[in-house]
């Protein structure tokens, strides 16, 4: 299967600090893929170099196998790679459909010029990207909304409004950082369903960061593993389960000895109910 984004060897260096060492990763066109570990692990880090905002100090990232690493933010969003953020980063006093129009400014052909003198070209886009605004909208299940600021809708209508403004860019490939921080069981549940319908119907291949354990065995075709900005494992759900490395990266030295005797225990208390 063809290759969407890959990274050769990627370092990120802050002063003496590496945060990123050497990471290798490729993710399948139109598969899920999830990056987890502990906390400074390096996702975001490697996410910032992937979508522009940081040049790794060594290494290639290439998309469809071009290399991008380098490239500045707004590039690399014309190429068809749109993100989200763990922090959501909404424009709170603008609408619904402001928000999402924005997301779709790397299409936009009019220029300042259109804009001043309110050329043809400038009002067709206009009305084309309000046209597409209201249909992303109802997409991600916030029809009749477009008016209302963003700053007023709920918690989980405004992450669904980020990845609508992320959708707004019409990408290949769509990072998202945390999709369902902060959000309740039923809203996570509900998140989850979506990011996979972003896949089988759409066809974008999706890379994501995400703490909660339940939604990345559930949703990931292949999960990569990082821990103080190395990768320490890389395989399907059931192998991340099971390997040692990766549970002594969350529990600490002793967790594998830890996680046996709760599956024991686990397995004791199913075997007494039957």
């Amino acid at each position: 299967m063809q290759a969407c984004i890959e990274t050769r060897q990627v370092s990120k260096i802050f002063g003496g600090l590496t945060a990123v060492n050497s990471v290798d990763l490729t993710v399948p066109e139109k598969s899920i893929a999830s990056i987890i570990g502990p906390n400074g692990a390096g996702k975001t880090t490697l996410f910032n170099c992937i979508s522009g905002y940081y040049k790794p100090e060594h290494g290639q990232i290439l998309f469809y196998g071009s290399p991008i690493q380098g490239q500045q933010t707004f590039a690399v969003a014309a190429l068809g790679i749109a993100r989200t953020y763990q922090n959501i980063r909404l424009f709170g006093d603008m609408t619904a459909i402001e928000n999402i129009m924005l997301g779709q400014y790397p299409r936009f052909s009019a220029n300042w010029v259109d804009a001043i003198l309110s050329t043809k070209r400038e009002r067709n886009e206009e009305k084309q990207a309000i046209e597409e605004g209201r249909r992303l909208l109802k997409f991600v299940g916030l029809d009749g909304m477009g008016d209302t600021l963003a700053r007023n809708l709920p918690y989980g209508a405004q992450r669904r409004l980020e990845i609508a403004r992320a959708l707004a860019n019409q990408p290949r490939l769509l990072l998202l950082d945390e999709p369902t921080a902060g959000m309740n069981p039923q809203e996570t549940d509900k998140m989850t369903h979506f990011i996979r319908s972003l896949r089988d119907t759409l066809g974008i291949t999706i890379l994501l960061i995400e703490h909660d354990m339940r939604v990345v065995m559930d949703i990931s075709d292949q999960i990569t593993v990082l821990d103080y900005g190395t990768k320490i494992a890389e395989g399907q759900p059931k192998d991340i389960q099971s390997n040692q490395r990766v549970i002594e990266a969350y529990l600490g030295p002793g967790g594998s000895t830890l996680t046996r005797k709760y599956q024991q225990r686990k397995k004791q208390r199913h075997d007494a109910k039957n």
